[in-house]
């Protein structure tokens, strides 16, 4: 997969593999400084954990930062982008499902 640079912005790739070895591509993308939002809900369960564990190490190698973003979707970026997560009450889940 090739990855082109655009001019003073960053890119964000959005990937929805369908195989183990397609979590290269998102492992080369951050590597090549861009943002990756993976959606794994066209995987098996099993495989989904397995790509999403071998980016999440290469990613963790390389220094970059990661967020799950919803279920079967995270987000991957270079150490040198900085991401920030607005939270209320109204905008994120409660983690706590029988928590009123």
């Amino acid at each position: 997969m090739s990855f082109h640079h655009s001019d003073g912005w960053h890119d964000v790739v959005v990937m929805t593999p369908q195989r183990f070895e397609d979590g290269l591509d998102a492992l080369l993308a951050v590597r090549d400084q861009r943002t990756v939002l993976l959606n794994l809900s066209r995987m098996d369960p099993e495989l989904a954990q397995r790509t999403a564990d071998f980016v999440s190490g290469g990613v963790h190698a390389l220094d970059g930062h990661q967020q799950r973003v919803g279920e079967s979707v995270l987000l991957f970026a270079p150490a040198s982008i900085r991401l920030d997560w607005l939270s209320s009450a109204d905008q994120s889940p409660d983690p706590d499902p029988s928590h009123p």
